[in-house]
Formats: C-alpha cells, structure tokens, sequence
C-alpha cells in the first residue's frame, strides 16, 4: 500500500478546516494555523494518524472482524459506498437506525425479514398473495433495502467503526461507546476528538477530501484481508505430515537443554470488547495468550488498562476470561453463539 503524501492532502484540501468561531478546543494539538477566518488543519499530524489507522484497521481486517463504515451527508454517501462495496465490509449511508448496535438483535430479525421475502420470491408464495399484498411487501422489501441491504451480511456486531462526520453521526459514536467498539473517524475542527479511538483529523465536507482519506483507508483493509487469506492458504501447508529423520548417532557429550520458546502470542481482539489498544496493552502486561487472559482477573485487567490509556477506562473487562475460555478450548462456535446474544461482550 503506498503511503500518502502530505501534497497529495494538500492538493485534495483535507487542510481545510471549519471557521474560527465554529471550532471545538479540544482540536488545538491538531490546528497548524488560522487564515482568513479558517481554522487550518496541521497535515503531519493528519499523515501520522492516518498510518497509525491504517495499522490498526488492517489488524482488524486480518483477524476476520467486521468494519462497519457510516457516513450519512450528501458528499460522503456515494464516495463510501463505492470503496467500501470494493473490500466487502457493512456500510450505512442512509438514515442510522436508532438502536442499531445496541438493539442489534432486532435488526437483524428486519435483516431476516428480507431475506424471507426473497424465498417467498423464489418458491412462488409471493404469487399467492393479492395484487395489493404484493404492493405493500414490494414497498416493505425496498425501505429495508434501502436502510439495510449493505449490512445484510453482518452477523454480528462490527470489529469497529469507522466514522465522517462525528458531530453528524453522534448516535452512532455514543452507541459504539456503550458497547467499548473501537472508533475510528474522520474529524473536523468542530468536532471532539475525546471521543474517538483512532483520530483523523481532517476535511469531513469536501468530496475529494474524503474519496483521498477512505483510499488509503480501504487499501488497508484489502491488504488485510489478502494477508489473511494468504495464512488460511499456509496453513495446511504447515500441518502436513514431516519426513521421520533418520535416528543420529549417539554423541559422546551431551547436549545442552534447550529453552522453552515462547508461546505464540494470540490475536486477543477476537475476544468481544477488546480493541487493538486493549490488546496491546494486555500482551504488555503478559496477557501473551487465550489461556493467559483466562486466567485473569477482571479487576486487575481493568486496573491495566485505566494505567495503559484514559481512554480505555470505560471498557468492562468482566467477561474476558470467560470468552477466552472458550477460546483456548477451541470452542469457536460456542464463543460466536455467546458473542451473537451478548451486547459488547458486557453480560
């Protein structure tokens, strides 16, 4: 993936700020300067969050998690649809559906209520209805294609969530928060950048603006997501079964006892509510693996990562050692079933 330059920024205007008196304080360490009235975003800073984001995100898309991009304004709809259709992660580009991190469960039953509509397509039952119930489930199908189609393939609650226009979309930011969901963003001069995981501070209005950030931002994720396909590809390569060596000859001196290596550290963020600084922070502290964090305490967990970042210390670690559990055991379809009915992870 080729890394952007400050020109390419420039010349897309992701500088361009909000006016002076529109600004929100908390953007300062961001700000480079004021001109003619306009706050004007620093684009070192934008170039160092942004690769630190794409870091992140490709993790994310590597471990197999869902992105779930939302972006509702008039500029971004389009744009976000296109690139984000392209790596095949859930977008929202209508109207965000109160409830729908947090009342998840319900909107995936309008999920399957469209999908139940498809069969009664296929199978000839639609044909049986009157002329006016057709009407009114053609019309039924299409507001629920509309509102959900591009999250119909979204089992269960997203990896993260990258976020244009965080003031705009401030539900979808606070539902996230419930739920300890990393927040990924694009964020203007008006805007809190408290409350965002992943700051990209940038021009949210303009088009090009926004088409420059979500390219490097979906290339990240393909990277990620070709990463993991090639692993799943190496993986029987590995398992296959080795030649037996022939037996050696005795050796007169004997050989020194090698030491233990290291266990492979395991990808923790499969674990609900554990985002990529979370885990970071636990590997740290010597939660290397599943088995590791089973073995936790949820109180001293919390304690880590309240000392590692403020901003994690909202995050509810009380069933961490439970799901990773289950992880150790290799129990992946109990876990998903577990992850499916508990909101973030949080019982």
């Amino acid at each position: 993936m080729a890394k952007v330059e400050v020109k390419q920024l420039l010349e897309a205007g992701v500088h361009f700020g909000h006016l002076t008196r529109k600004w929100n304080p908390n953007m300062a360490p961001y700000i480079y300067m004021e001109r003619n009235g306009i706050h004007v975003i620093n684009l070192y800073k934008t170039v160092a969050k942004l690769d630190e984001t794409n870091e992140a995100l490709h993790k994310i898309a590597a471990s197999g998690r869902k992105i779930l991009f939302v972006a509702t304004k008039k500029q971004a709809k389009d744009i976000v649809a296109d690139k984000v259709s392209k790596v095949n992660m859930p977008y929202i580009t209508e109207r965000w559906p109160g409830g729908m991190l947090t009342n998840f469960v319900t909107i995936r039953k309008a999920v399957k209520k469209m999908a139940s509509i498809d069969r009664m397509k296929k199978d000839g039952t639609f044909m049986t209805l009157s002329k006016k119930e057709r009407l009114q489930v053609d019309r039924l199908r299409a507001k629920l294609d509309k509102n959900l189609g591009s999250i119909s393939e979204m089992t269960r609650l997203p990896g993260a969530l990258f976020i244009v226009d965080t003031m705009r979309e401030h539900i979808a930011v606070k539902e996230a928060q419930k739920l300890n969901i990393p927040i990924f963003a694009m964020v203007d001069t008006n805007c809190d950048p408290r409350d965002i995981d992943y700051v990209v501070p940038a021009n949210d209005d303009a088009s090009k603006s926004i088409d420059i950030i979500m390219e490097q931002v979906t290339a990240a994720i393909a990277d990620g997501l070709a990463e993991r396909k090639s692993n799943k590809q190496e993986a029987p390569k590995k398992d296959a079964p080795k030649k037996e060596a022939a037996p050696k000859a005795e050796a007169k001196v004997e050989a020194p006892v090698a030491k233990a290596a290291p266990a492979k550290a395991d990808d923790l963020t499969k674990v609900e509510g554990v985002g990529p600084k979370a885990a970071e922070a636990l590997v740290n502290a010597g939660f290397v693996t599943f088995a590791d964090l089973a073995k936790g305490d949820a109180e001293k967990i919390k304690t880590i990562l309240t000392e590692a970042s403020s901003r994690m210390a909202h995050l509810d670690p009380t069933s961490w050692p439970k799901q990773a559990q289950m992880a150790a055991d290799g129990k992946w379809d109990e876990l998903k079933e577990w992850q499916d009915n508990v909101k973030g992870g949080v019982e």
